[in-house]
């Protein structure tokens, strides 16, 4: 079977752990001597992230396995390929699944998608990331709206209000809240939200920015936080 050996790393991956493109060829080259597979070309990222499929060596992987250079990838851990859930699913329908009809192998999951057990662990492991995530993210709105709930600062300080000497805590602005009111009562009594930002502008009062000209995007959003 013909694969291409695939490493990549980044500029963290070299600070932190050490983990150098020599080390990861020399895994996967005992590996394909292991299991009798023919390396037709390594192909390396250097300092590039996970974040995107956009990288010059691993477009060059594909493109090969799109011409039916090699019958499959070869890399020493699923996240030398990518961290993002979507792109494993890209991945795993334009070349890995039935459609693709390519080969996976990864050295340290004991990943091989020529065999069902392999194909159920990529499925399984894939799953599992995708749950960490979601709970991740859940963990993360659930800390945030008690932030909120306490009256805490969440990222920008929002028209409205102002931080405390804390620097934690939010307070009231009452210029800002009158303001607030204004362009509620003008949105109640019918007007654009163009409408509003004018009267806004014509009556002198300045965005949270200091800015003399409102514009109607930032009515919007203001209007739509304070809901």
């Amino acid at each position: 079977m013909k694969v291409i050996a695939y490493a990549r790393v980044s500029t963290t991956d070299q600070a932190d752990n050490g983990i150098s493109l020599d080390a990861q060829i020399a895994k996967m080259q005992s590996y394909a001597a292991l299991y009798d597979l023919s390396i037709i070309e390594v192909i390396t990222d250097a300092g590039e992230s996970a974040k995107s499929l956009n990288r010059p060596g691993l477009q060059r992987a594909l493109n090969l396995l799109r011409a039916g250079k090699a019958d499959g990838l070869l890399i020493v851990k699923l996240d030398r390929l990518t961290r993002s859930i979507a792109d494993w699913q890209d991945l795993i329908d334009a070349y890995f699944g039935e459609r693709g009809g390519k080969q996976l192998l990864s050295v340290n999951d004991s990943i091989d998608t020529r065999t069902a057990a392999g194909r159920l662990v990529l499925n399984v492991l894939i799953t599992v990331a995708q749950w960490e995530r979601e709970t991740i993210g859940e963990r993360t709105r659930d800390a945030l709206q008690h932030k909120i709930r306490n009256g805490q600062r969440v990222g920008k300080v929002h028209f409205g209000y102002d931080l405390a000497a804390d620097g934690v805590t939010l307070i009231e602005n009452p210029a800002e809240q009158r303001t607030l009111a204004l362009m509620r009562n003008l949105r109640a009594a019918g007007c654009t939200l163009r409408q509003i930002a004018a009267a806004l502008t014509q009556r002198g009062i300045l965005t949270k920015e200091g800015l003399a000209q409102w514009q109607h995007q930032t009515i919007a959003y203001i209007l739509k936080r304070a809901a």
